[in-house]
């Protein structure tokens, strides 16, 4: 364990709908490195938890469910307990459980190391909330990747319009800033943008260009 620190981790922090996973996703890919989407694995603590009929306002039984879940990422595909999940938890609904059971310091405390455990060789980019501030405060690089709010509902609205699903974009744009202000409240680990964090607002910009902040910040690292 005591080679950790020489892995190198790129954390990529953000508010929802930034274009955190797919920037992150992409910029993994090109450096050949493992990828840590930390919000998909509190999605699957909602999802696991309403399975068990937990409310997400119950910490402390959250926090056994989390600690319960076998989780594992491979070629796209999300499988919780051997269980492909992936579309069940990227619908709205678990989006928004994922943001209410992560202001729970118990349940954070228990994914903690189901998270550190991501971090293997060659590298590892990981986006979420707290990614450069608590997970992996050590990250060679981090990041703190955001848009407007407006500029983020819209993304989403037009990601669920694509999928064939029904959608309203007051709706959203209200839940994410609820989301938002939920996020960066939290009495553990706020969202937050770090002093030595490089900031990348993505309100006029592609995922490519994105990507290329990204890498170049990266190269100067190495």
């Amino acid at each position: 364990m005591s080679d950790l620190p020489t892995i190198p981790v790129i954390a990529v922090d953000g508010p929802s709908a930034s274009g955190k996973g797919s920037v992150a996703d992409r910029v993994a890919q090109q450096l050949g490195f493992h990828y840590l989407d930390s919000g998909a694995i509190y999605r699957l603590l909602a999802y696991a938890a309403q399975a068990q009929q937990v409310a997400w306002s119950d910490g402390p039984v959250l926090a056994q469910v989390a600690a319960e879940m076998h989780i594992q990422f491979e070629a796209g595909e999300i499988y919780l307990n051997g269980i492909a999940v992936s579309q069940h938890i990227r619908s709205e609904q678990m989006g928004k459980g994922a943001s209410e059971v992560a202001v729970h310091p118990d349940v954070r405390k228990a994914l903690l190391q189901t998270q550190k455990n991501f971090r293997q060789l060659p590298g590892l980019v990981a986006d979420g909330r707290d990614m450069g501030s608590v997970v992996f405060p050590d990250a060679r690089l981090k990041v703190f990747l955001t848009a407007g709010v407006e500029t983020r509902a819209q993304r989403r609205f037009d990601q669920l319009i694509q999928r064939g699903e029904q959608a309203d974009f007051n709706t959203i744009l209200e839940d994410l800033k609820q989301r938002d202000l939920r996020d960066s409240q939290r009495t553990s680990a706020p969202l937050q943008q770090l002093p030595d964090a490089l900031l990348v607002d993505t309100t006029h910009m592609t995922i490519a260009q994105a990507v290329a902040m990204i890498l170049d910040a990266w190269k100067k690292c190495i």
